[in-house]
């Protein structure tokens, strides 16, 4: 496997389990967290360990996402790719083609022949 693929993958699996995540998560106080015995109710871990528990992968999945991508565009070996001369002073360039412009007929317009 290249070095693409791998930072693809990587990418696609981080991604996945932030949407996961994110999604078990309720703002209003639902979620996973009420489920383990919201209501003010303690159990085995607690409430409020399910929610910092959520709350820290949360943000560490999305560092290791953002991470992953800026690290994908550093490590991809750009060599195959056509490269831009946009910068490149030594570049020459070509000057566009005239276009034409088609002949109009100036007597009669979709304008003028719908009259009442």
């Amino acid at each position: 496997m290249n070095t693409f693929t791998i930072f693809l993958l990587l990418i696609i699996v981080v991604a996945f389990l932030l949407v996961v995540v994110i999604m078990v998560q309720n703002p209003k106080g639902g979620g996973l967290s009420s489920s383990f015995g919201g209501g003010g109710t303690q159990q085995l871990g607690g409430v409020k360990k399910t929610t910092d528990f959520l709350d820290k992968s949360t943000w560490i999945l999305a560092t290791v996402l953002l991470a992953l991508i800026l690290l994908s565009n550093v490590a991809i070996d750009h060599k195959g790719n056509a490269e831009s001369k946009a910068l490149d002073p030594d570049a020459t360039t070509t000057a566009p083609a005239p276009v034409s412009t088609p002949a109009t007929n100036d007597t009669a317009t979709p304008a003028d022949s719908t009259q009442d």
